[in-house]
């Protein structure tokens, strides 16, 4: 079972993969990335391992942007 220490929230999550948090609310828009949400406060919390598998798919070229 997964605990909130496998989580990050929007802040750690932009700062793991080196976007900005409006990048990732703009992907959560467009289903690119869907978050899980807080079951107390609904806010967005990024799985650790979805965030890794991300950054392992993207071409070293992409990684750049």
């Amino acid at each position: 079972m997964e605990s909130f220490k496998d989580f990050l929230t929007i802040k750690e999550a932009a700062e793991f993969i080196g976007v900005t948090a409006e990048t990732l609310r703009n992907w959560d828009r467009r289903g690119k990335l869907v978050p899980t949400r807080h079951p107390v406060n609904g806010y967005r919390l990024y799985r650790r391992k979805d965030l890794e598998d991300l950054l392992k798919s993207l071409k070293p070229a992409e990684r750049q942007i």
